[in-house]
């Protein structure tokens, strides 16, 4: 969320889901143009970027009507952005919730307007996705606040779910044998444009009560769009349709392709099932603008990709801007485990960061012995043992073949994989007080660079579901031990 207060006379605007892709977005044009922020989210950790930090930044969340009243005070508009595709099973029920307790709330605070990005959703479409968004519109609208819907298809951005499944597709598979999904047409939009429809709604009164669709310039098939983008990027792709292949079939083996996060590929494939055309004539003749073509969106955004990367985690932007190429995945594969641990922050850092020499990298030491050679034998640095210093690590040590790239005593450490592979990687351990305790994450993170990063990643993983979870035991065992021994 965002409040952007504005000069004298101007509109005080609030935005849900200034993490999110639209959101994040929407505040850096916002910010550009000079408009003092206010940030909200429901995981304040998540609005901790470095052009960020001069604003205000609160915790606010729509399933939580209490954390409301605080974030919409003083407010005239409110854009919601917010959607519940990551959060599993059921999700359609809670972002219903959460539009009866924000269309409650802005009616108690006073707000003259809801700004809200819905979807295209045609008569007689069977998705959840799309008929949870329309739902939502429905629900917001039954509230006492003026409601403007905005409702776009595909977007074409940098982080775009839509976009990015597309881009993973053409990188990852030469041959395709899909669906007859992807004969369905739509208009696809930049997101360029559809942050200035959005940011000029926030300015005008005359479309309050209206639904208003918003298309780029032209009507393209889903085969079309990756046969663009496969020209841009400098691939050969061959798409053959079968009659077989439904859209809740294919959504089941997309998270083996893809590296966009399960829920969101899932539901953007199951409304997929019929063409999403809608006449978008009432934006243009009253927000007049030459809309980017397609091939123009898909330029901007592969511009665009590093740079967003960078504001999204800008504590590895060090990293990313040596190392991260035009081929990897936006989206990284991550495997994780987390561990409860008996100890303070600051005994458990003591113990993580001697990791790579004493207790090397607490479990497992076999198997990590055999990547380090099969490593030297392709050229790698896999054996080139080496520690500054065996009990303390700074920003830029290097343990052995990887190389720390983030180091936040005693709350976060980040070592990038140095090993010869396709994509780039590494490991985060991320460390939370959790009253008497401390809650240990280690989280293993890879940007594929195409079907073979993929590969790597499906091959590596029975080790990953194992390695992980050890590595945070045998911490968590360390430290307790040297915390009895502190005590005594």
């Amino acid at each position: 969320m965002v409040v952007i207060r504005q000069g004298d006379g101007m509109e005080r605007v609030l935005i849900l889901g200034s993490s999110g892709f639209v959101g994040s977005n929407l505040v850096a044009q916002l910010q550009r143009n000079g408009h003092p922020l206010r940030l909200a989210s429901r995981t304040p950790a998540l609005l901790n970027r470095s052009a960020w930090q001069q604003h205000q930044r609160v915790q606010a969340d729509l399933l939580v009507p209490s954390t409301l009243p605080a974030a919409l005070a003083d407010i005239d508009v409110v854009y919601c952005l917010v959607h519940g595709m990551t959060e599993g099973r059921d999700y359609q029920r809670r972002e219903a919730d959460g539009a009866r307790n924000l269309a409650a709330a802005a009616a108690d605070a006073g707000v003259k307007r809801i700004i809200y990005l819905g979807a295209v959703c045609p008569d007689g479409a069977q998705s959840t996705h799309l008929s949870s968004r329309t739902e939502t519109g429905e629900i917001l609208r039954q509230g006492r606040v003026p409601v403007v819907e905005l409702r776009a298809p595909v977007i074409i951005g940098p982080g775009s779910a839509a976009f990015e499944v597309m881009r993973d597709l053409v990188s990852n598979l030469p041959l395709m044998i899909t669906p007859r999904w992807v004969r369905s047409k739509m208009a696809p939009i930049a997101l360029d444009d559809l942050l200035f429809y959005l940011q000029l709604l926030a300015q005008t009164d005359e479309c309050d009560g209206q639904i208003l669709n918003a298309c780029g310039p032209q009507v393209l098939s889903y085969e079309q769009m990756m046969q663009r983008l496969a020209n841009k990027l400098g691939k050969s792709i061959k798409i053959i349709q079968v009659p077989l292949l439904s859209p809740d079939l294919s959504s089941h083996w997309l998270r083996f392709i893809t590296s966009v996060p399960d829920g969101i590929a899932k539901a953007l494939i199951g409304g997929l099932k019929q063409d999403l055309l809608v006449d978008d004539l009432p934006l243009r003749q009253r927000f007049p603008k030459r809309l980017l073509s397609f091939d123009e969106a898909i330029s901007v955004a592969l511009t665009q990709e590093q740079g967003n990367l960078l504001a999204q985690d800008p504590s590895l932007s060090a990293l990313l801007k040596r190392r991260w190429q035009p081929n990897f995945a936006f989206y990284p594969k991550t495997e994780q485990a987390t561990v409860l641990i008996d100890a303070t922050p600051q005994q458990v850092w003591q113990q993580l960061c001697q990791i790579g020499a004493k207790p090397r990298y607490f479990a497992l030491d076999p198997l990590w012995r055999i990547r380090e050679l099969m490593d030297a034998m392709i050229g790698g640095e896999g054996r080139n043992y080496y520690r500054r210093d065996p009990f303390h690590l700074q920003l830029g040590d290097r343990i052995d073949s990887w190389r720390v790239a983030e180091c936040d005593e005693p709350t976060k450490l980040t070592l990038h994989f140095g090993m010869k592979a396709p994509g780039m990687g590494g490991l985060t351990f991320t460390l939370r007080p959790q009253q008497q305790q401390t809650e240990l994450t280690v989280k293993c993170w890879w940007h594929p660079a195409g079907a073979p990063g993929l590969l790597y990643w499906w091959a590596m993983l029975p080790a990953h579901a194992v390695i992980f979870q050890m590595m945070g035991d045998k911490i968590r065992r360390l430290s307790e031990d040297s915390a009895v021994v502190s005590v005594t």
